[in-house]
């Protein structure tokens, strides 16, 4: 028994996170090939976020997939094989920056747990977006460890609805 649980730690070390920064042509379609090429490959996305980037006609596309060295080859030589895709970066963790938004609708039907409410979400640098008569809605970003941590001690106060949008990254200056 102690045998197998070595031996699934060690697959976990090498199944570590990976973020893929690409730059693709921003039109029709370039979304689905992408997602359709981690399918085919048998590659799960994590999380994908897409967006216009510094140069017209192109977008911003960050994928985050779980895999060995192995597989992020396999991804990163796919990737770059495919027309729309004009650049494919594996951004290295130590030297990029990895932000997510999260939008945290909380029940607050009473003051006290308004208060309480805001205070945590000043403590979190959130934001109070959106007052209602029975929630307040509680915007935050940064690292999605930050995010997990509010949601966590909101939780008590009874979690309505989370939106989520997976984080996303760039790298830092000078590591590209």
């Amino acid at each position: 028994m102690n045998s197998n649980k070595n031996d699934n730690q060690k697959i976990e070390e090498e199944l570590k996170s990976h973020v893929i920064s690409t730059l693709v042509e921003n039109k029709p379609g370039v979304l689905q090939k992408v997602a359709s090429l981690f399918t085919r490959r048998g590659f799960n996305i994590e999380s994908i976020t897409v967006g216009e980037s510094e140069t017209e006609g192109l977008a911003t596309m960050v994928i985050i997939s779980k895999g060995d060295e192995k597989v992020l080859e396999q991804i990163t030589k796919h990737l770059n094989k495919m027309i729309d895709v004009v650049k494919v970066v594996d951004l290295d963790p130590s030297h990029s920056i990895k932000r997510e938004l999260a939008l945290i609708k909380v029940k607050a039907d009473n003051e006290k747990n308004r208060s309480e409410i805001i205070q945590y979400a000043n403590i979190f640098r959130g934001k109070i977006v959106d007052l209602g008569k029975l929630t307040l809605t509680v915007e935050i970003t940064g690292d999605p460890n930050k995010i997990n941590a509010l949601i966590s001690l909101l939780g008590s106060f009874g979690i309505k609805k989370i939106v989520r949008t997976g984080p996303t990254a760039i790298a830092r200056e000078g590591s590209l």
